[in-house]
């Protein structure tokens, strides 16, 4: 339940008085592309006004993000940030144009997807400890394949090495189409794929799971341990992405769109798309929580970049 209802705000008087542009810093058709255009209706129908999507894509998402962190701060002008423009980037980049928690206001997180550790069914590896075991043995004998350099599932892997203290070599693909099907085929050993992308191969039996990557077990395949009940203690790493604002946005303004945007998570319509996605609710409920949380990310992406020495010119 909401603590606090819409109608007890002080908004200003002719917010929103125009249509309101949601930016997603990326191409139509991926998943942020996709989450903007289900929430974009049930925000529209809120605040009386039109919600725009616009996609702006390019860098890595960073000029999209960019372009909305130097908008006017009316709340006309949204962005839907992700964990690669305002946790992985900031460290992947050495020249970024925006900071990622002074430029703006955090709204709402709207999704948190696991990854998944998946590895070729040829591999004689059925559980963690396993796997772990198998590279101490042939330490730099095993590859991890990610959808680039600086992604989420490289950082997964580093994490995963550093964690456990094993040798693995990272392959880098231009997109995780390519690595899947490498993976797939054995040219590779393992992946952190995201779970609703690898979801059909393990349920259909072409690659074999061993643990998500978040702290709770996930509702689309609870069946998986996670990677902290597997001796991985506290290891967590989601892909996020939620509505971000221009940074002197007025408060009443985003606690207004964070309200409205909570309550559109919760119908059962977008609650059943979300999980489609493999996605569970996020336990960030406030603007102060959210930008905690993306604090909390940036330093630990930080260190992961550094450690794994990836950048981007």
């Amino acid at each position: 339940m909401l603590a606090l209802c819409a109608s007890t705000v002080a908004l200003p008087q002719d917010w929103p008085s125009r249509p309101v542009h949601l930016v997603v810093p990326y191409a139509p058709g991926g998943p942020v592309d996709l989450s903007a255009r289900l929430i974009a209706p049930k925000l529209q129908q809120a605040l009386g006004q039109p919600v725009v999507v616009e996609n702006k894509p390019g860098a890595g998402g960073n000029i999209g993000a960019d372009f909305v962190a130097k908008s006017s701060p009316d709340g006309h002008t949204l962005v839907m940030g992700a964990i690669a423009t305002h946790a992985i980037n900031p460290a992947l980049y050495p020249k970024l144009a925006y900071d990622p928690v002074r430029d703006f206001r955090h709204i709402a997180l709207l999704v948190q997807v696991p990854n998944v550790l998946v590895v070729n069914n040829e591999l004689p590896a059925r559980s963690v400890a396993e796997l772990v075991a198998l590279a101490k043995r042939q330490p730099g004998k095993l590859d991890f394949a990610s959808g680039s350099t600086g992604s989420t599932g490289h950082l997964a892997g580093e994490l995963f090495k550093q964690m456990t203290g094993t040798e693995l070599v990272h392959v880098p693909y231009k997109g995780s189409a390519p690595a899947v099907a490498d993976l797939l085929a054995g040219r590779v050993h393992l992946m952190f794929d995201n779970l609703a992308s690898a979801a059909p191969n393990i349920q259909a039996g072409k690659l074999r799971a061993l643990a998500v990557t978040t702290v709770r077990r996930s509702s689309f395949l609870p069946e998986l341990p996670t990677l902290d009940e597997s001796g991985l203690k506290g290891f967590e790493m989601t892909t996020w992405w939620g509505l971000m604002a221009p940074a002197k946005t007025p408060q009443p303004v985003v606690d207004r769109i964070s309200q409205e945007a909570l309550r559109a998570i919760e119908s059962p319509d977008l609650r059943e798309r979300w999980r489609a996605m493999g996605s569970e609710l996020p336990g960030v409920r406030t603007p102060a929580e959210f930008t905690a949380f993306v604090e909390r990310e940036r330093k630990l992406y930080a260190e992961l970049v550094k450690r794994s020495g990836a950048t981007v010119d």
